[in-house]
Formats: C-alpha cells, structure tokens, sequence
C-alpha cells in the first residue's frame, strides 16, 4: 500500500538548507542564540492503506535500523527505513488477523500480540511464541525478560516459553511499564496495579489518581509515574500523587491515551486533541491539526534513534522530526517557496490552491480580492531586502511589484481608478466572484441586511488588448496595502526614474480622490463599495460613523504621502482642511477608543501600514507629536498580540527598539508548512471560547502560538477559534516582511 505523502514540501528543501518547522516553547530554542541557530520541527504523514481498519493505528515500534512497526485492525504492517509505502509482515493465513501491540528488545527482536497469541520477527522470520492464550494485547520488554499481558493473563517470557504468572489484576489491562525491580505497573479500567512476586497493590482513589480509567504510563527524569487516562494525567511518586495535568494545567482534552518519555527528558502526552508536550522546568508546547497529525486522536508515541517521534493515530502514523536552522536558512526557504510558486504574471504575489490538501506538488496560483494589498506588502518586503543587502535582484523584484500595481490603475483607462487584481482572460471559468444580476427581491434583502451594500454585478472586465480580466470594486484597505507599499518603495529602493512614477501614479490616484470628493468612483459612476472617505458621509452620514475613524486615519495618509512625493502644496491644503474643518484628528483619536461593534482586526494592520506615513513624512511638530502619541497609545493595546509586522512597523515609525523578543519568538515558531490547515481549538478544554478582542467573532482566551493557529495573514484576527482551508497554500510573505524589515532595524542578526 503506497503512502500519500502529504504536507511539507521537503525535497527543495532537504536538498538546499535543510530547514523544518519549530516547536514552540522548548527550552532549546528559548536559550539558543538566533544567529548560531535552533530546532525546528516538521511533520510527515504516513498513512497505511483507505479504509479505518487498516489505518487505525494501535501500537507502534521503531528498531535501531528505524525500521517502523505498527499493528492495526487488519494485521502488523512495516516501513522500511526511508521507504515511504508500508508492507504486511507474512502471517500465516491462519495467524492472520486484529493485532494489537508491537515492542523491539535489545537484540533487534519485535514482539508481537495479536489476536492469538505472541510472535516474533527477526531476520524476516516469524515465529509464534508458546505459553501464552490470545488475545495479547500488550507487550512490555524489561531486565528479566518480555512480559505479554491480555484479558486471559499474564506471561514472562525468559528463555523460550511463556510462563503464567499469578498477578490478581484486571483482565481490562491497557498499559504497562517495567518498575526495573522485576516487578510491573499495570493500568486497567480498574485503576493502577504495582505487582512483583511478593505482593500486588492495588490504586484507585482519588486522592492519589484522577480516575480509575486508566491508560498508557512512563516515568520521567525523577522516576516520577505519569499515567494517562480519564481526567487528564496523574503523576505519582512513592505510592502519593505529586501533581496531576489536567485542562487547567494545559491539557488540551481530560481524553488523554499514552505518554512516553523522549531522549530529551521531555514528556508526550497524547490525548483526543493531539500531543502535548512538557518539558522539564514546566513549559509546555500542544501540536495538533492536520498540520502536525495525520488524525488529532494519538493512540502510541515512540521515539528513534535520532530522537524523532512516531505517532499512531486514528488515520494513519505521523512523524515529528526536527534539524537544527538559522533564521537566514529560514528565509532562503521561504524566499525560494515564494518564488517557486507564489509570484505569477505580471508579478502578483499571492496564494495558490492544491489539488489535493497538503500537496503542494501540484497547485496552481488563483485570483485573490486583496492580490494588490498583498503584493503592496510583497513590495514592501523586497524594498526593505534591498535596503539590507544592495541586492539588484531585490530591486528589480520590487520594481516588477511596483509596474503590476500601477498597471492596476493603466489597465482600468481611468483617472485614477484601479483594480483588485488582474487575471490572464483564460481563467474566466475559474475566477472567485463571477459576473451576475440581482434581482429586486434579492436586492431588497441585501439593502435590509446592509443599507451600505452595493450590488455589483460587473465584477470583472475584459481589458482593452483582450488579454486581460480585471476585477473592479477596489476597496479601501487596497488602498492602505498599496500606499504602505509605495512608501517604502520609494523611501528605500527605488532609483531617480522610479521615483519620477511613484510621483507620478501616486499623485494620479489621490486626484482621483479629490475629483470625486474623497471617494473612489466605481465604473458605474458611484463609489466603490468600502472606498469612502468623504466627510460628507464619515462625517454626516450615520451609516458610516462605524468606519469614521479608520477611514479619516487613511485619508489623511494619502494625502500626506503625496505631499511627501510631490511637493505639491494642493495636497497638503487639502489635508490642512480635513484637520482644521472636517475635524479628521479628533476622528482618528478614536482608534483606541473603538466601539466594540465596530472593532475589527483587519483595521488594526491598516493603520500599522499608514502610521509610518504619518509620522515619518509630517513636518509640522505638532501634528507629528499627536501621531506619535496616538500610536504610543496603540502600541499599547496591540502588545499582545505578539505580531512583528505591527511591532516593526512601530519601530520603524517611531525609532525604537519595541517588542523585541515577542517578534524574533514569532520568527522562530512559525512553521514551514504554508497550508492553511484547518484549525478548530473549540475541541480543546485548556482553553476558553471567548468574544476579545473582536465581539461578533468567537476567539480564544489565549493566544495561540504560531504552530497551531492558521496559516497567517496579517489581516485575520490571530486570536480566532477556528478557521482554515485544507486547498490552500498561503504565501510566505507574511514571515518574510517582518524578517527584513527587523534586519533594516538592526534587531534581528
């Protein structure tokens, strides 16, 4: 049965930097210093056949050859060591059948229960063992010899037969460990057994376990006992409970199945909602979505001889490996999966869409609404490469990014209106949001569910050359992503005769603003649907006092921007107006007084685009000591979210050294895999359901880690409950700009 290799895309990567993904919290990567390096963890998904049986996997063994065995429903399979297919070890057909545990001994011998008894495997021989009656469903190898447990007893292998041993324990075993005394701990739904040839103990109260329902159990560093089950995890030592791990603890489900003790002392819980692990000193990192795990129920854990761990789970086995990485390794990666397959003509940076989850071997771009504000951050980031390294392929790159958003503008014909994106005109059958009519009644529900709405139906338009579709109802945080965009461009990488067309086009499209008072005048001869910024309605019109103080912020900005550029004393008059009569200072004051029903988390990276503008291009000292404040004051409430692209830009805009810490975690946690796995923390009970920041959204109480939140844009709400698409892969943009831009600041090596 061939395994369908899903996830990362390693092979580049394997062959070049040799980069993987992080796991969050390990001590390793907290001390480590960032220029010499760190590990980085990366999954990869084994399944064994299509259908459950096959792939549920129950027990799993790793030989000092990192041969892997597994048992299942349907038998006992192996992989090979580098082979990515699993093969069925030769049962006679009458042997054949549900199998349940697999263990190696230090000879290189794999032990099997089954449903009738015990086998061994050695030098591709089978053999059945005598002594015992099945079903086996455990096997533990110990000092004095290989023990097999089952609902009809207990055996101790020495020599070449079983003997019964005569242990008073429940027939519902579920786990074991040898004590290192010749004696074993037992779990059962009946609760903890210690048995040795003296005497048996028996372990169910509450004070010393959770519950009786017990599962898997290891030892730690201390020799503590840690033993899984119902309620959480309870860790015992010298017959008293020490602790116990519950959801309130970081226990992501009171479901938890097994726990092994890896090379590094740290300890693997698995649970219903995947593993979690705790390290020595008490942190404590959770991996799970299809990110990290083929299936989020985890049933075994054992580890190699390289210290990688293998996984059973409910689809499949998955694999967690980890290889040591510098940040400029991290960013070569990236980098080369941006070009690889996240630029497309005329140099769009942008997402692509797989045709099978995870496999990114063959995916193709697709139109997004906000190619031009990402691409506006695209060109941001190459701006900033360029000013680290002089690179002319930087600035060449930039220059491509800035010619596709002014082409944006050219390709409309108008006189300063531009599109949200452009597609070659064969992708007509497949772009997001076709061409359609309303009609009156839909229009009537759409107009009483927002009287702001809009109905376009004229989304896309045949350019003049025919080669072309172009998207039109632009919207204002196109605008932000655009303007950030040139701002840098021009500030940093663009030569004499770019400059002249960031003038130029710059200028053309705040004409276009002031032409049509403020607003951005759709084809249809209205404004766009969110591109308003007009005091006549901010101002005078109740419907848009929602969006009063982000749009007045942006405003100002465009205006501010084209001042810088141009020196023309027409835009500086007008910005001058809106601050002295239409009162756009007061409005934006309010940012960090927002309405919580008007609070969005896409607002937030807007005005992180356009504080800079603001600050850096003002002259008047007054006017730039207001926006300082104000985004002193910002900063303040955007801490938490722990967000380098936020806290950079805020570094840049107010030249100092912020967050430090917060944005190189980021950097390191962030793992390689782009898809946008679907993540749903619902399931989880170490966390609460929460309506903060964002009150119409559901978001959890704290913030997620980059390793298991979706794969970031920085216009989505980190803080959200559930959200992903498996078909997608994002573009790596959102990692590489606050990379740079931190090397620009000197805060990063």
């Amino acid at each position: 049965m061939r395994v369908k290799f899903i996830g990362l895309i390693l092979l580049t990567w394997c062959l070049t930097t040799a980069c993987a993904q992080i796991t969050a919290h390990t001590p390793t990567a907290a001390k480590s210093n960032r220029k010499e390096g760190f590990f980085q963890e990366y999954h990869e998904a084994y399944p064994i056949g299509k259908s459950s049986v096959e792939n549920n996997v129950r027990s799993i063994a790793v030989d000092k050859s990192s041969n892997v065995f597994i048992t299942t429903e349907a038998g006992v399979f192996e992989k090979s060591s580098g082979a990515s297919t699993w093969t069925e070890l030769p049962f006679q057909e009458e042997d054949k059948g549900p199998a349940y545990a697999v263990a190696t001994d230090g000879n290189g011998t794999l032990w099997i229960g089954n449903w009738n008894g015990v086998f061994t495997f050695h030098h591709n021989l089978l053999t059945k063992m005598p002594g015992t009656t099945g079903p086996v469903s455990l096997i533990c190898v110990a000092k004095e010899g290989v023990y097999a447990l089952g609902p009809q007893g207990v055996w101790l292998n020495t020599g070449n037969q079983f003997l019964l041993k005569n242990y008073p324990v429940a027939r519902s075993v579920r786990g074991v460990v040898s004590d290192g005394k010749a004696g074993l701990w037992i779990t059962s739904d009946a609760g903890l057994y210690h048995v040795t040839e003296k005497a048996t103990h028996h372990f169910y109260k509450t004070d010393i376990l959770l519950s009786a329902e017990l599962k898997g159990l290891a030892f730690d560093e201390k020799e503590s006992l840690w033993i899984t089950g119902l309620g959480g995890v309870s860790v015992i030592s010298n017959g008293k409970r020490q602790a116990a791990i519950t959801p309130a603890d970081g226990c992501p489900s009171i479901y938890t199945s097994c726990v092994k003790r890896s090379p590094d002392k740290v300890m693997w819980i698995g649970t219903k909602v995947g593993v979690i692990r705790f390290y020595p000193g008490g942190k404590h990192s959770l991996l799970f979505s299809r990110r990290w795990l083929i299936n989020d129920q985890v049933n075994d854990i054992v580890f190699d001889q390289e210290g990688s761990a293998w996984i059973a789970t409910a689809n499949g086995v998955s694999v967690i490996k980890k290889r040591w990485i510098t940040l400029a390794q991290k960013q070569d990666y990236f980098y080369g999966v941006q070009m690889a397959r996240h630029i497309r003509e005329p140099w769009i940076s942008g997402q692509c869409r797989m045709a099978v989850a995870g496999d990114t071997a063959h995916c193709s771009p697709e139109d997004d609404d906000n190619d031009g504000e990402y691409t506006g951050n695209y060109l941001a980031m190459e701006s900033f490469r360029f000013a680290v390294t002089k690179s002319e392929d930087a600035r060449e790159k930039a220059k491509k990014a800035f010619h596709f958003l002014k082409e944006l503008k050219d390709i409309t014909g108008g006189d300063g209106y531009f599109a949200r994106t452009i597609v070659p005109i064969g992708w007509a059958a497949k772009v997001h949001d076709t061409n359609r009519l309303y009609t009156a009644r839909e229009r009537a529900e759409e107009l009483v569910n927002e009287p702001r709405f809009k109905p376009v139906e004229t989304r896309w338009h045949k350019s003049a050359d025919g080669q072309w579709l172009w998207k039109g109802d632009a919207s204002s945080d196109e605008w932000c992503g655009h303007m950030m965009g040139y701002y840098f461009y021009y500030q940093l990488a663009a030569n004499k005769e770019e400059k002249a067309l960031i003038r130029q086009h710059v200028a053309s499209l705040v004409d276009h603003l002031i032409a049509h008072n403020y607003t951005m005048m759709d084809t249809d001869g209205s404004h766009t649907r969110w591109g308003v910024w007009s005091p006549a309605l901010l101002n005078r019109d109740p419907e848009w006092q929602l969006d009063r103080s982000e749009n007045s912020m942006e405003l100002l900005a465009f205006l501010k921007l084209a001042y810088y550029c141009t020196d023309n004393e027409k835009y500086q008059q007008h910005y001058l107006q809106l601050v002295s009569k239409e009162h756009y200072l007061d409005n934006m004051a309010a940012l960090t007084e927002q309405n919580p029903a008007w609070f969005i988390y896409f607002d937030v990276t807007m005005q992180a685009y356009l504080f800079p503008i603001l600050i850096r291009c003002e002259n008047d000292q007054r006017l730039r000591a207001f926006y300082q404040q104000l985004m002193d004051k910002w900063m303040e409430q955007r801490k938490g979210d722990h967000n380098p692209l936020i806290n950079f830009l805020y570094c840049y805009a107010r030249d100092k050294k912020a967050e430090q810490q917060a944005s190189l975690d980021f950097l390191i946690n962030t793992p390689l895999d782009l898809t946008d796995w679907h993540i749903d923390h619902t399931k989880r009970e170490d966390v609460h359901m929460v309506h903060t920041p964002v009150l119409n959204e559901l978001q959890v109480s704290e913030l997620p880690p980059p390793e298991i939140r979706n794969t970031v844009r920085w216009d989505n709400n980190p803080w959200s409950a559930t959200g992903g698409s498996d078909m997608v892969e994002r573009e790596p943009v959102f990692w590489l700009y606050p990379y740079w831009m931190g090397r620009y600041l000197n805060m990063i090596d």
